[in-house]
C-alpha cells in the first residue's frame, strides 16, 4: 500500500521573486540610480565650498572620464556667477587654449567651483532622470514614441555637438560657434552681442545645449522606456508562468500518487516509469 506523504506548497526561488519584485519597482530603481548619477556632479563643488576637497576632487576625477569638463562651458556653484567666459577663465586660471589645460580648472573660492561635467550632460542626465520619473506617472496615457520621433528628438544636439566638433578643430575660442557671426548676420544682429559670443550662461550656444540636451532626455526616455517595461513585463511573465507548471506538475504527481500508478519515492524524485512499468498498470 502506497503512503502519501504530505507536500510542501511551492513558492516562488529567491531569483523569481526579484524578477517580480524588480518587474514592479525598475522605474523606481532607475531613477535612484539615475539621480545619484545626476547629482554626484554637483556634490564636487558642495565638497569644495566646504574645504572636503579630497572627495571633490576624486569626483572630479572620475567623471572626467564620462565628460570634457570644460570650464566656460560648465556651471559653477558657490560663486557670484553660473557660468563664465572663456576670457575671464584664462585671466584666473591658465591663460591657454589647450583643451587639457582648460578642463583642469574647477574653480576657486572666489569664483565659486565647477559642477563635475559640461552643461549639456547636466542638461542631458537631469532630463533624462526627470523625465524618466514623470513617463512611469503617465505611461498608461501616452503612447510610446515612433522610430521616426526619436530621430527627430535627437537630432538637434547631433547637429549642434558636431558643430561645436568642427568648430574646435580651430581651437577653443577660435571657432565659428565662438563667435557665431553667422547667426548674427541671419538675424540681422536683433540681439545683444553676448547673445553671439561665447559659452556662457544666456548665450546662444548655451541656450542650444541646454534645448537639445532636454530633447534628448525626453526622446530617449519616450522611446526606450516603453521598451524596457514590456521586458520586465514579459521577464516577470515568464517567471509566472514557470510556477503555474511546477505547480500543475506537482499536483499531476500527486493525483497519480493518489491513483497508485507512481510509488512515493518517484513521486519525491519526479521520476515517471515507461507505461509498462507503472505501479498497478497491467
Amino acid at each position: 500500500m502506497t503512503t502519501i506523504t504530505k507536500t510542501v506548497p511551492l513558492s516562488f526561488t529567491k531569483s523569481d521573486q526579484f524578477v517580480l519584485w524588480f518587474s514592479r519597482h525598475w522605474i523606481l530603481m532607475v531613477s535612484l540610480l539615475l539621480g545619484l548619477y545626476v547629482l554626484t556632479p554637483i556634490l564636487a563643488p558642495a565638497f569644495m565650498a566646504v574645504g572636503l576637497t579630497a572627495p571633490g576632487k576624486a569626483i572630479y576625477w572620475v567623471y572626467s572620464f564620462l565628460c570634457h569638463q570644460l570650464p566656460e562651458r560648465s556651471y559653477f556653484l558657490f560663486g557670484p556667477k553660473i557660468s563664465y567666459t572663456l576670457s575671464e577663465i584664462q585671466a584666473v586660471g591658465q591663460d591657454t587654449n589647450n583643451i587639457f589645460l582648460l578642463r583642469q580648472f574647477i574653480g576657486n573660492a572666489q569664483m565659486g567651483w565647477k559642477v563635475a561635467w559640461s552643461d549639456r550632460m547636466v542638461s542631458m542626465f537631469t532630463s533624462l532622470w526627470l523625465f524618466g520619473i514623470i513617463w512611469g506617472k503617465v505611461k498608461k496615457k501616452i503612447k510610446p514614441l515612433p522610430w521616426w520621433g526619436l530621430l527627430l528628438l535627437l537630432l538637434p544636439m547631433a547637429i549642434d555637438g558636431t558643430a561645436h566638433l568642427v568648430s574646435d578643430l580651430a581651437g577653443i575660442g577660435q571657432g565659428f560657434r565662438d563667435s557665431n557671426a553667422w547667426l548674427a548676420t541671419i538675424t540681422k544682429h536683433a540681439f545683444p552681442a553676448e547673445f553671439y559670443a561665447g559659452d556662457a550662461w544666456g548665450s546662444f550656444n548655451a541656450w542650444m545645449r541646454l534645448v537639445t540636451g532636454v530633447l534628448f532626455g525626453l526622446g530617449i526616455v519616450w522611446f526606450g522606456f516603453p521598451y524596457l517595461d514590456e521586458a520586465f513585463t514579459n521577464s516577470a511573465q515568464v517567471v509566472k508562468y514557470k510556477y503555474q507548471y511546477r505547480s500543475w506538475l506537482q499536483n499531476e504527481k500527486e493525483r497519480l500518487l493518489r491513483l497508485g500508478l507512481i510509488t512515493e519515492t518517484e513521486q519525491l524524485v519526479g521520476v515517471e516509469k515507461a507505461p509498462g512499468e507503472r505501479k498497478g498498470n497491467f
